[in-house]
């Protein structure tokens, strides 16, 4: 995967984001854009984004986007020597263990998670002593360190797949309490979750919902499944950014409610203008963090380049490859 041609005219790109960008805002943003552009080029650099980057990071200057599992599986196909994670620091981290001779930068260190800082390693090796024998799962949302404690990773697109391919009949999995929840409505599997939860998708409830269907009768609502099960179940359909993504473009529905972070919908209006996307939906102040004018100064300065302990790198490696490998 290499970086586009600088010589990509931003006004060809415009149209990409009309829908959710303004023309007086798109002004602001067409020097950054083309200083990105020409960096890519000259750095032999990629930009990975995740669903929940703003439009005009996602449409504009990425060269690959996607969910986490994308981007995990993404990062072990770069080519390019230079690698710019438009995501949070967790993120970050995934794509250098996948690609250790590469430099991997964050525009932001500030873009954390709420989910990664609610359990460390020493956590995970005290829950490994209270039950000896148990197989964890980590979702990718949490830090090398805690990955390298773990069996293996999963994302919320295969957390299902990711438990049952243990063959335990009990398994823990960490650290999103909701996540854990709805995959054990979906298994036979004996769930021993962790109490953390996603500062976002944790303040929606099933009255939200309600309330946005006596307005909206003909609205379909897709809940992601680090949202409470009392939310999932009160939606039609529970998924990934990318699984809501393929859904909304395979049933085009009148009206959409996206129970995620709110530039989730603005990136899928782009790509579907017969869609009408409702609110709400939830910021996340960590991905917001990242925006044009910080990956162009990562590009310019190189920084902040991700560094890993190398014992370290190589267990949380494996439960990455293990994952990526199903």
């Amino acid at each position: 995967m290499n970086a586009r041609a600088p010589d990509i005219d931003p006004k060809a790109l415009y149209p990409r984001v009309s829908r959710v960008i303004p023309p007086i805002e798109w002004s602001g943003y067409v020097p950054d854009i083309e200083a990105i552009l020409r960096l890519k080029c000259e750095r032999d650099a990629v930009i990975l984004a995740h669903n929940y980057m703003t439009p005009e990071i996602y449409h504009c200057v990425a060269d690959v986007v996607g969910d986490s599992l994308a981007l995990a599986k993404a990062a072990t196909q770069i080519d390019a020597r230079v690698i710019v994670m438009a995501g949070v620091h967790f993120m970050a981290e995934t794509a250098k263990l996948m690609n250790p001779e590469k430099v991997v930068l964050i525009p932001d260190t500030r873009a954390g998670c709420s989910l990664a800082t609610s359990i460390s390693a020493d956590d995970v090796r005290a829950l490994r002593r209270r039950h000896p024998g148990v197989p964890v799962v980590a979702y990718v949302n949490t830090t090398a360190a805690v990955k390298a404690e773990v069996d293996i990773c999963c994302t919320s697109a295969n957390a299902r797949a990711v438990v049952e391919s243990l063959g335990a009949p009990r398994v823990i999995m960490l650290p999103d309490k909701f996540l854990a929840a709805n995959v054990a409505k979906t298994t036979d599997v004996e769930i021993i979750s962790w109490d953390g939860a996603c500062e976002v998708h944790e303040g929606f409830s099933a009255a939200d919902v309600r309330e946005l269907r006596s307005v909206y009768p003909d609205a379909i609502v897709l809940a992601h499944p680090e949202c409470p099960p009392e939310v999932v179940a009160a939606a039609d359909f529970a998924g990934s950014t990318a699984q809501m993504s393929a859904f909304i473009a395979e049933r085009r529905p009148p009206r959409a409610l996206l129970l995620t972070e709110c530039s989730m919908g603005d990136n899928i209006a782009g790509e579907h203008p017969e869609v009408e996307f409702l609110r709400p939906c939830g910021l996340c102040p960590h991905m917001k963090r990242i925006t044009l004018p910080a990956i162009r100064r990562a590009l310019e300065t190189m920084t902040t380049a991700i560094a890993i302990d190398p014992a370290v790198a190589t267990r949380a490696r494996r439960s990455v490859e293990r994952m990526t490998a199903l």
